[in-house]
Protein backbone atom coordinates (compact mmCIF):
# COMPACT_ATOMS: atom_id res chain seq x y z
CA UNK A 1 0.00 0.00 0.00
CA UNK A 2 1.39 3.35 -1.05
CA UNK A 3 1.69 5.83 1.82
CA UNK A 4 0.45 9.31 0.96
CA UNK A 5 1.14 12.65 2.63
CA UNK A 6 -1.04 15.66 1.82
CA UNK A 7 0.38 19.19 2.18
CA UNK A 8 -2.24 21.87 2.88
CA UNK A 9 -2.58 25.55 3.73
CA UNK A 10 -6.30 26.23 4.08
CA UNK A 11 -9.77 24.74 4.18
CA UNK A 12 -8.84 21.36 2.79
CA UNK A 13 -11.68 20.75 0.32
CA UNK A 14 -9.35 18.74 -1.95
CA UNK A 15 -8.11 16.82 1.10
CA UNK A 16 -11.76 16.04 1.89
CA UNK A 17 -12.22 14.73 -1.65
CA UNK A 18 -9.29 12.36 -1.03
CA UNK A 19 -10.64 11.28 2.38
CA UNK A 20 -14.03 10.57 0.78
CA UNK A 21 -12.35 8.70 -2.09
CA UNK A 22 -10.45 6.48 0.34
CA UNK A 23 -13.70 5.73 2.24
CA UNK A 24 -15.63 4.92 -0.94
CA UNK A 25 -12.88 2.75 -2.44
CA UNK A 26 -11.96 5.07 -5.34
CA UNK A 27 -8.56 5.43 -3.66
CA UNK A 28 -7.60 1.85 -2.85
CA UNK A 29 -3.90 1.50 -3.81
CA UNK A 30 -2.78 4.20 -1.38
CA UNK A 31 -3.55 5.27 2.15
CA UNK A 32 -3.66 8.81 3.55
CA UNK A 33 -0.99 8.59 6.24
CA UNK A 34 -0.04 12.19 7.09
CA UNK A 35 -1.34 15.74 6.61
CA UNK A 36 1.15 18.60 6.95
CA UNK A 37 -0.04 22.22 7.15
CA UNK A 38 2.01 25.40 6.96
CA UNK A 39 -0.68 27.30 8.90
CA UNK A 40 -1.66 26.33 12.44
CA UNK A 41 -5.30 27.36 11.89
CA UNK A 42 -5.81 25.50 8.59
CA UNK A 43 -9.24 23.85 8.71
CA UNK A 44 -7.73 20.98 6.70
CA UNK A 45 -6.09 19.83 9.97
CA UNK A 46 -9.53 19.39 11.54
CA UNK A 47 -10.71 17.41 8.50
CA UNK A 48 -7.64 15.14 8.82
CA UNK A 49 -8.11 14.66 12.58
CA UNK A 50 -11.82 13.84 12.06
CA UNK A 51 -10.73 11.14 9.59
CA UNK A 52 -8.14 9.75 12.00
CA UNK A 53 -5.13 10.87 9.93
CA UNK A 54 -1.98 12.00 11.72
CA UNK A 55 -1.24 15.72 11.35
CA UNK A 56 1.74 18.05 11.71
CA UNK A 57 2.22 21.81 11.45
CA UNK A 58 5.41 23.32 10.06
CA UNK A 59 5.66 27.11 10.26
CA UNK A 60 8.26 28.86 8.13
CA UNK A 61 8.76 31.66 10.65
CA UNK A 62 9.62 29.11 13.37
CA UNK A 63 12.09 27.35 11.06
CA UNK A 64 13.97 30.56 10.28
CA UNK A 65 14.60 29.89 6.59
CA UNK A 66 13.01 28.29 3.53
CA UNK A 67 15.71 25.59 3.62
CA UNK A 68 15.00 24.72 7.25
CA UNK A 69 11.25 24.74 6.56
CA UNK A 70 11.65 22.27 3.69
CA UNK A 71 14.05 20.11 5.71
CA UNK A 72 11.50 19.86 8.53
CA UNK A 73 8.93 18.62 5.97
CA UNK A 74 11.45 16.12 4.53
CA UNK A 75 12.15 14.82 8.06
CA UNK A 76 8.42 14.28 8.63
CA UNK A 77 7.97 12.55 5.27
CA UNK A 78 10.92 10.24 5.93
CA UNK A 79 9.93 9.41 9.50
CA UNK A 80 6.46 8.40 8.22
CA UNK A 81 7.90 6.41 5.30
CA UNK A 82 5.87 8.47 2.79
CA UNK A 83 5.87 7.39 -0.86
CA UNK A 84 3.75 10.03 -2.57
CA UNK A 85 3.13 13.70 -1.72
CA UNK A 86 -0.05 15.51 -2.74
CA UNK A 87 -0.15 19.31 -2.74
CA UNK A 88 -3.78 20.22 -2.03
CA UNK A 89 -4.01 24.00 -1.85
CA UNK A 90 -0.48 24.21 -0.43
CA UNK A 91 0.46 27.88 -0.84
CA UNK A 92 4.22 27.43 -0.89
CA UNK A 93 6.42 27.12 -3.97
CA UNK A 94 8.82 24.27 -3.22
CA UNK A 95 12.48 24.60 -4.21
CA UNK A 96 14.26 22.57 -6.85
CA UNK A 97 16.23 20.89 -4.05
CA UNK A 98 12.96 19.64 -2.58
CA UNK A 99 11.22 18.60 -5.81
CA UNK A 100 14.35 16.82 -7.12
CA UNK A 101 14.26 14.49 -4.09
CA UNK A 102 10.85 13.17 -5.16
CA UNK A 103 10.76 12.80 -8.97
CA UNK A 104 7.26 11.78 -10.16
CA UNK A 105 6.26 11.47 -6.52
CA UNK A 106 4.76 14.95 -5.91
CA UNK A 107 1.28 15.60 -7.30
CA UNK A 108 -0.48 18.97 -7.54
CA UNK A 109 -3.97 19.99 -8.62
CA UNK A 110 -4.29 23.31 -10.48
CA UNK A 111 -7.64 25.00 -11.21
CA UNK A 112 -7.18 25.52 -14.97
CA UNK A 113 -6.36 23.53 -18.07
CA UNK A 114 -2.56 23.82 -18.10
CA UNK A 115 -0.82 25.48 -20.00
CA UNK A 116 -3.52 28.18 -19.64
CA UNK A 117 -3.56 30.44 -16.57
CA UNK A 118 -0.77 28.73 -14.67
CA UNK A 119 2.71 29.39 -13.31
CA UNK A 120 3.89 31.84 -10.70
CA UNK A 121 1.18 34.15 -9.37
CA UNK A 122 -1.68 32.01 -10.66
CA UNK A 123 -3.46 30.47 -7.67
CA UNK A 124 -6.86 30.57 -6.01
CA UNK A 125 -9.38 33.04 -7.39
CA UNK A 126 -6.72 34.73 -9.56
CA UNK A 127 -6.86 31.77 -11.96
CA UNK A 128 -10.62 32.09 -12.44
CA UNK A 129 -10.45 35.90 -12.71
CA UNK A 130 -7.88 35.51 -15.50
CA UNK A 131 -10.00 32.93 -17.34
CA UNK A 132 -13.05 35.21 -17.23
CA UNK A 133 -11.07 38.32 -18.23
CA UNK A 134 -9.62 36.46 -21.20
CA UNK A 135 -13.04 35.30 -22.26
CA UNK A 136 -12.28 31.59 -22.65
CA UNK A 137 -15.38 29.41 -23.01
CA UNK A 138 -13.89 26.34 -21.33
CA UNK A 139 -11.70 26.01 -18.26
CA UNK A 140 -11.19 23.11 -15.86
CA UNK A 141 -8.56 21.50 -13.67
CA UNK A 142 -5.26 19.73 -14.16
CA UNK A 143 -3.47 17.21 -11.96
CA UNK A 144 0.26 17.12 -12.69
CA UNK A 145 3.57 15.99 -11.31
CA UNK A 146 5.55 18.74 -9.59
CA UNK A 147 9.02 19.76 -10.72
CA UNK A 148 11.12 22.90 -10.21
CA UNK A 149 8.90 24.98 -12.55
CA UNK A 150 5.60 26.16 -11.00
CA UNK A 151 2.83 24.17 -12.75
CA UNK A 152 5.48 22.87 -15.16
CA UNK A 153 5.48 19.13 -14.49
CA UNK A 154 4.07 16.33 -16.60
CA UNK A 155 0.25 16.28 -16.81
CA UNK A 156 -1.47 13.23 -15.29
CA UNK A 157 -5.15 14.12 -15.83
CA UNK A 158 -7.33 17.01 -16.97
CA UNK A 159 -11.05 17.68 -16.94
CA UNK A 160 -12.83 20.50 -18.75
CA UNK A 161 -15.63 22.66 -17.32
CA UNK A 162 -17.75 25.00 -19.45
CA UNK A 163 -17.85 28.68 -18.50
CA UNK A 164 -21.31 30.24 -18.18
CA UNK A 165 -22.03 33.83 -19.29
CA UNK A 166 -23.19 34.65 -15.73
CA UNK A 167 -20.08 33.27 -14.01
CA UNK A 168 -18.15 35.24 -11.41
CA UNK A 169 -14.70 34.09 -10.26
CA UNK A 170 -16.39 32.67 -7.14
CA UNK A 171 -19.10 30.66 -8.95
CA UNK A 172 -16.54 29.39 -11.44
CA UNK A 173 -14.15 28.36 -8.66
CA UNK A 174 -16.88 26.35 -6.92
CA UNK A 175 -17.94 24.60 -10.12
CA UNK A 176 -14.38 23.75 -11.17
CA UNK A 177 -13.80 22.26 -7.71
CA UNK A 178 -17.02 20.23 -7.76
CA UNK A 179 -16.95 19.03 -11.37
CA UNK A 180 -13.20 18.72 -11.97
CA UNK A 181 -10.79 18.99 -9.03
CA UNK A 182 -12.67 16.70 -6.63
CA UNK A 183 -13.07 14.09 -9.39
CA UNK A 184 -9.64 13.96 -11.04
CA UNK A 185 -7.45 14.48 -7.96
CA UNK A 186 -8.58 11.21 -6.27
CA UNK A 187 -8.47 9.39 -9.63
CA UNK A 188 -4.94 10.65 -10.35
CA UNK A 189 -3.72 9.82 -6.83
CA UNK A 190 -5.11 6.28 -7.24
CA UNK A 191 -3.42 5.95 -10.66
CA UNK A 192 -0.02 7.13 -9.34
CA UNK A 193 -0.36 5.01 -6.16
CA UNK A 194 -1.15 1.93 -8.23
CA UNK A 195 1.80 2.47 -10.57
CA UNK A 196 4.29 3.49 -7.87
CA UNK A 197 7.08 0.99 -7.25
CA UNK A 198 9.41 1.47 -4.30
Amino acid sequence: MTKIAVLVSGGGTNLQALIDAEKSGVLKSGTLSLVIANKADAYALTRAQNAGIETAVVLKKECGSAEAFEQRIVDLLESHDIDIIVLAGFMVILSEQFTARYPRRIINVHPSLIPSFCGEGFYGLRVHEAALQYGVKVTGATVHFVNEIPDGGEIIMQKAVAIRPTDTPETLQKRVMRLAEWKILPAAVEKVSKEYVK
